[in-house]
């Protein structure tokens, strides 16, 4: 953009075949409010070989970031080692994009983007994040539970320190995916002395399947998190679409009642057959 900010996102090719995760993403911003011309602004971070050729059929911007050693190519089950040496590589990767000097939007692929984000992030802050819970404080550091699945980063030194220290923190915190290790960083001391400024989104806006958005006629983005499974989440963002089309096709008065019919097959304690 005219800023130097990019929207980014990252695709390995269990979620970009035909059909799948990447096409539902991609959909959203056509059918969305104001989202089509972002389009403009989005390169797909490609993890596998197979993800990239797929990426540069149906997207004109694709970057390969290939990890010597890794095979990021089949589908990643929560929270196995493949599922967190993915999550790691992408904090690691968003760092290197802030030193470049560009600020982004990192959005995950199993999200629907249904209007622009950009006028509901906050005039300040260095970081801002959506949430699995939003307390109403944008600025509760303790009670806000946030979730990477969306975040906005300003390119500044504030910025990249708070990644090089997140990704740093993940040999303190074994086991953990790194939206656990920042819920546990976030108020650390040092963040505090290093000046970054995080805040949190409310899920009015940035919404989800942990706590859905009620107002459709604010939301920008859904997130098919709280929801493991492949198949899962994209038989429910595709209903959200659904609802979205339904709700633009309504009459002023009526839009008002709109609700969505998610979650519908997500839920965490089912599992991908």
């Amino acid at each position: 953009m005219a800023n130097d900010t990019v929207i980014l996102t990252t695709l390995n090719s269990a979620w970009a075949e035909p059909g799948s995760m990447v096409d539902v993403f991609l959909e959203s911003f056509r059918v969305g409010e104001h989202t089509r011309e972002l389009l403009d602004h989005l390169v797909i971070v490609s993890l596998d070989l197979a993800a990239h050729r797929r990426c540069k059929q149906i997207h004109p911007h694709c970057l390969a970031v290939a990890t010597e050693g890794v095979d990021f190519s089949g589908q990643k089950n929560f929270m196995t080692d493949g599922y967190l040496r993915m999550m790691w590589r992408r904090i690691d990767f968003l760092r290197q994009v802030l030193e470049k000097g560009y600020s982004f939007i990192f959005t995950d692929t199993d999200i629907v983007w249904l209007r622009s984000p950009l006028p509901r992030l906050y005039a300040e802050g260095d970081f801002q994040i959506a949430c699995d819970h939003f307390t109403g404080d944008p600025d509760d550091v303790l009670g806000n539970a946030p979730n990477g699945g969306f975040a906005y980063a300003r390119a500044n030194t504030e910025t990249v320190e708070l990644y090089r220290y997140w990704y740093a923190a993940r040999e303190r915190h074994p086991g953990l995916h790194d939206q656990d290790v920042l819920n546990l960083i976030k108020a650390d001391r040092y963040l505090a002395e290093v000046g970054v400024r995080i805040r949190f989104l409310s899920t009015e806006f940035f919404g989800g399947l942990c706590e859905p958005s009620r107002n459709l006629s604010a939301v920008c983005t859904m997130h098919a998190n709280c929801c493991v499974g492949l198949r899962r989440k994209i038989a429910d963002l595709t209903l959200i679409l659904h609802d979205w089309r339904s709700f633009m096709s309504l009459r002023g008065p009526d839009k008002r009642s709109a609700s969505w019919s998610v979650p519908r097959n997500c839920s965490l304690d089912k599992v991908e057959e």
